[in-house]
């Protein structure tokens, strides 16, 4: 089969100082740590990565081969690399080193509104979005029916999005990353945020285009029930390497559990 994606030797390198916390002493905090090889007192339970005095390596000689068509639930603890590698694909972030190849357009939903412009409504970003994609304004037009009722979101379509919550936000961008002219789908944690009727509609909506269109999905989510559903391969990240190549998705699930059962019992274990 065709692939949709190859990824060769691809590393992300951040430098100390590039940290965000949300809040001015917890940067300072895990700055100091990190600049004196401490543990950052700020991340979580198994939350790392490979730093040196300079920064640290997000991601670290990824190779991954993703075939047309694949459903791929990637898979990981906090600070694994599981965004940064969506980002890089997505063209948000530039990588370090090595070099990756997609062969087809990419709709992303990586977080509560990205590619979204706060001043404008709701419809006049769905055009925004496809002239991103390079569909031409009647090719967007074709589709607009169905990316609103799909959104469910009719009566505040021409409202300016700086006004919309974050399910609003989450509801409009999945539709126009589903119904606009793409290859590849690419959706993050951020389907996590709204309700269970809405999440579960647009797990059936990603397995349809990828049955139906060929589609491919790369799909990142904590809730293994979610990706044994919608994908049919799993691989594992941790500290920005590949732990569990692809293999079938129930497997792949089977083996994070493990993982994060071993983890649990070895924080217990330090803790006693």
């Amino acid at each position: 089969m065709a692939l949709a994606i190859k990824i060769e030797n691809l590393s992300k390198y951040y430098r100390l100082g590039v940290i965000n916390n949300g809040v001015l002493w917890q940067d300072l905090q895990s700055y100091f740590a990190r600049l004196f090889g401490r543990e950052d007192p700020n991340l979580k339970i198994g939350q790392g990565a490979v730093y040196d005095k300079k920064g640290f390596w997000a991601l670290s000689g990824i190779d991954l081969e993703i075939e047309r068509g694949d459903r791929i639930g990637i898979m990981g603890k906090n600070g694994a690399g599981k965004s940064t590698l969506l980002r890089i694909l997505s063209r948000i972030t530039a990588p370090t080193g090595g070099c990756f190849h997609v062969k087809g357009r990419i709709a992303s939903l990586l977080e509560v509104g990205t590619g979204f412009h706060r001043e404008l409504t709701g419809r006049e970003n769905i055009y925004m979005n496809g002239a991103i994609l390079g569909m031409k304004r009647r090719e967007v037009t074709r589709k607009l029916e169905e990316i609103i009722a799909f959104s469910e979101i009719e009566r505040h379509i021409d409202t300016p999005v700086k006004r919309y919550s974050s399910g609003m936000y989450v509801r409009l961008g999945f539709s126009i990353a589903a119904h606009l002219e793409s290859e590849i789908l690419i959706a993050d944690e951020v389907l996590a945020v709204g309700d269970a009727a809405f999440r579960e509609k647009a797990l059936n909506k990603m397995s349809d285009l990828s049955a139906r269109q060929g589609r491919t999905v790369l799909f990142v989510s904590h809730s293994t029930d979610q990706l044994i559903k919608l994908c049919n391969k799993g691989l594992i990240l941790e500290y920005g390497r590949i732990r569990v190549d692809m293999c079938p998705m129930e497997e792949a699930a089977a083996r994070y559990q493990e993982m994060l059962e071993a983890a649990m019992s070895a924080a217990k274990a330090a803790g006693a």
